[in-house]
């Protein structure tokens, strides 16, 4: 078996509302249905990998609180390393609202990562014996973005390969760039960060380049139903999407899905379009079902799909 992956992200309690259509500014809707569940963007990825078949290390903090208990919970039933999860009295565990249209499966979200934004670049000094023993080390925009750069400057002291999911977007330190060996924005995120539109193979073909002229070696640019483009100084390829038609019921947690099995595809030594198929057929399986952790699938599900529709790959010059 591979080495843990280690994975810096938040933990929040998922407050999912479902509507038949979202609302208007200033308007009330009638709703359908109210959940509470674990979500998080690092949490869900490291559920997404551990179920794909990883060993977990996750770093973040949580309260001491009901949202806490939650969390911890998830760790223990699923086999998460929590030895760098730290629990803290004085502030509440992250939440987020979720709002869910029944019609199309879309979402829009609002997150307050709690205790998570309590986390500081000594926390990550704290955990560097963990991190040097792992295959991956994977973080998101979630956590403050000098807690994030810590992670990844630990990573690469210690020869750890590094993944990036840029997300939520804003505008990163230059030198960040450099510390990626994968950077794995969707459409919108790769948008904001490359200042040009991204909505065809072309256009995240041309962000690609942005990003590894900005010293990121490899750009993995997911275009939801449209796929995933892929490219580095070897490589420019897209990669379909897996079309799983009328089954989609919600796109939450579709991200963290791919990147979770992604993370754990590498690690595992597949090639780097097999590694993104792996991440595809994960995101695809997931958005079949309702939640973000609960619908991760697991490693037979994702081989499954995998081996049921094996994905043509399109190929361009760099």
């Amino acid at each position: 078996m591979s080495r843990p992956i280690s994975i810096l992200g938040i933990f929040v309690a998922d407050l999912t509302f479902r509507t038949d259509r979202m609302p208007r500014q200033g308007e009330t809707v009638i709703g359908n249905s109210f959940k509470l569940g674990p979500g998080g963007k690092g949490s869900n990825q490291a559920v997404a990998a551990r179920r794909a078949g990883a060993e977990i290390m996750f770093i973040t903090k949580i309260g001491k609180d009901t949202f806490g208990d939650i969390a911890m919970k998830l760790y223990a039933d699923e086999g998460i390393n929590s030895e760098f999860i730290w629990e803290i009295p004085k502030i509440a565990t992250g939440a987020a609202a979720i709002m869910v249209n029944e019609q199309s499966g879309e979402n829009s979200i609002i997150v307050v990562p709690g205790a998570a934004d309590a986390l500081v670049p000594d926390d990550l000094d704290d955990a560097e014996s963990g991190i040097a023993e792992c295959s991956f080390f994977m973080a998101s925009l979630e956590v403050p973005i000098p807690v994030m750069q810590r992670g990844l400057e630990i990573a690469k002291r210690n020869n750890v390969p590094t993944i990036l999911n840029p997300a939520p977007a804003v505008t990163l330190p230059d030198e960040v760039y450099g510390l990626c060996d994968y950077f794995t924005p969707n459409e919108t995120e790769a948008s904001f960060l490359a200042g040009i539109p991204v909505e065809t193979t072309e256009q995240a073909s041309e962000a690609a380049q942005i990003f590894i002229e900005r010293g990121v070696k490899t750009a993995v640019i997911t275009l939801g139903e449209n796929g995933v483009y892929v490219q580095n100084s070897e490589i420019s390829q897209h990669v379909p999407a897996f079309n799983m038609g009328d089954k989609v019921l919600e796109t939450t947690g579709a991200g963290d899905a791919f990147n979770g099995g992604f993370a754990y595809a590498l690690a595992e030594g597949m090639e780097l379009t097999e590694a993104v198929s792996y991440g595809s057929a994960t995101a695809a399986i997931s958005v079949t079902r309702l939640g973000t952790a609960p619908a991760m699938p697991y490693k037979t599900e994702i081989q499954e799909l995998l081996d049921s529709e094996k994905k043509p790959v399109k190929k361009w010059q760099s």
